[in-house]
Parts: structure tokens; sequence; C-alpha cells
């Protein structure tokens, strides 16, 4: 499997050196990548022996199996209809581009047009197989999360005081915290949808990890569960299981028996 990366900072580094470096993904190697910041993308290329292309497009055109998107929810609304269309593959770590509606529609639309897949990491929460069994047979009633994280993953929260930084869904969340909440979005594509997906997000000065308390209820009765995880060493901001996941779901693109 030959993979393009489009972006280079902490999980499309994690990437390169857990695929290339590391050997962790049999058969598969990163073979070429993209990012906006060419003189980093130079250093990454001649570092973990990849080819740096100047284009998005570049890539797409280059003989790779399929992109891995670790970029920004930007970068998927500009190109991933472009990917798919190409007959490319997308594994996608800004999954928050999905809140909108009429873009995860059109997406599907080319998926079936191109007989090409979209990937979604489950990021950094589980419990996703429970709400996709409810929803299956339309008895999912309600689903909730709520994330606590440390201030300085949080732009503009107080160091000194716990505080309730926002409440309201999915789709509002995404918008206001695009870096911080894509959790949200994996769950009301497994649930409800991004409208009907409660979201709280609580500052606190007081932990120093990531976690995620998940609601759920339904005819299968109730899910409680709380995810608390490291966040990347360097990035206060990138959850490290939701690194794991991207890497994860590329183990699992090829696997003979699935689990879930």
């Amino acid at each position: 499997m030959r993979i393009g990366l489009i972006g280079g900072g902490n999980i499309g580094k994690f990437l390169l050196q857990s695929i290339n470096i590391e050997g962790l993904l049999s058969g598969g190697k990163i073979v070429g990548i993209y990012t906006r910041n060419q003189h980093a993308a130079g250093e990454l290329a001649a570092e973990f022996a990849v080819e740096n292309y100047s284009d998005i497009q570049s890539l797409i055109q280059s003989n790779i199996d399929l992109v891995v998107e670790a970029a920004t929810i930007q970068v998927v609304k500009d190109y991933a209809a472009a990917i798919l269309a190409s007959g490319k593959d997308l594994v996608l770590s800004s999954v928050g581009a999905l809140a909108d509606v009429d873009f995860f529609r059109n997406l599907e639309r080319i998926c079936k047009e191109s007989s090409t897949k979209i990937y979604l990491p489950s990021g950094a929460i589980s419990g996703l197989d429970v709400l996709k069994a409810a929803k299956s047979i339309g008895e999912l009633e309600a689903v909730s999360i709520t994330t606590r994280k440390p201030p300085q993953a949080l732009p503009g929260a107080p160091a000194d005081r716990e505080q309730v930084i926002f409440e309201g869904s999915a789709a509002e969340a995404i918008e206001l915290f695009p870096k911080n909440i894509n959790v949200s979005i994996i769950l009301s594509l497994a649930g409800l949808g991004s409208d009907q997906t409660g979201v709280k997000i609580i500052s606190d000065p007081a932990v120093m990890k990531n976690s995620h308390s998940i609601e759920a209820t339904g005819s299968f009765g109730t899910l409680s569960l709380k995810v608390e995880n490291d966040p990347m060493p360097n990035n206060p901001k990138t959850s490290y299981l939701a690194a794991l996941s991207v890497l994860s779901a590329l183990k699992n693109i090829d696997a003979v028996i699935k689990v879930g």
C-alpha cells in the first residue's frame, strides 16, 4: 500500500516515524507528502525518504493507493472531493469537516460514483459500536459527550479556575473549537447526527489529561463511558490516542478479519 500524506504536524510526523522508520504497517509505506510549509515538508521528505509534492493535485495524480489527511478541516473541505473523485481512498483525521451535512452527502455521492471509500478513525473515544447497533434499528434516543481538558488546550480558557467553555450541539462545537472536539463529530456520525448530539467542554486546571465522558440511552439500555487519554507530548491540543487510531485504521484496511 502506497500512502500519500497531507500534513506535517504531530499526527503526520507520528505516522512517518511509525510507518517508514519503525515498520509498523506491514506492506505499507508513506511515499509522498504535501504540507503548506514547504520548508518543513522538505525536511520531512529528507528525513523519512518520501517525495515532497508542491501541491495536492500532484500528490493525487501520483501512483499512491490512498491519501491520509492529517491537516485541517479546511483542507478536507477544499480537497476531499477531488481525492475521492480521482479514485483514491481517503483516511480522515479532521472529521469535523463532516459536520456539514451537505458536504457529507456530496462526498458520499462521489464515493458511490467513484467506488472509493472514506475511513474515519475512532479518535480519542470508544463505544461507537454500541451506538451504531442501536441506531441500526432506530432505537437510539439520546447521546452526549462531556470533554474535560487542561486550560492550555483550549483557546481563551482561564488558567486559574474550572469553567464550562461551551455547552450545545456537536455542530455548534466544531465551529467554535475545530481543533479540539473532533471526537464529537465521530460520535454524532455513529449516532444521532451533529445537531442532536450534546456537547459540554470544560476547562479544568486540575487535570493534566484530556477526558471524554459519553452518555447514551436507547432500547439497549444505558451507556456510560469515560475515556482518559494523554495528549501528545509536544502538543496538548492533539490526543495521542487520536494519532494511534489513524495508524490502527490503516492497519485494518487490508485485514481479512475485522472487529466491529
